[in-house]
């Protein structure tokens, strides 16, 4: 089982891909997450479900939305 200082190092633990979407949704818009992740799901006719959806079957491109949420974190 992971102990709990692993989780405190890990800004993604307790978050969601639902609420890192949304967030940098809100924060950037569906345009500038299309220019940094071009993928058809940010592209056209965007919405949160079908982002998921994609993110969830393909692994790289969660990783880097991941990523891009983790160092937006770190740098407020």
């Amino acid at each position: 089982m992971d102990s709990p200082q692993k989780h405190k190092r890990d800004p993604l633990h307790g978050v969601t891909l639902e609420a890192v979407v949304k967030t940098l949704a809100r924060r950037y818009g569906w345009r500038e997450m299309a220019r940094r992740v071009p993928v058809r799901c940010f592209m056209f006719d965007p919405t949160v479900k079908s982002s998921l959806t994609f993110l969830r079957k393909t692994p790289w491109a969660r990783r880097k939305i991941e990523d891009w949420y983790v160092a937006d974190l770190r740098g407020k």
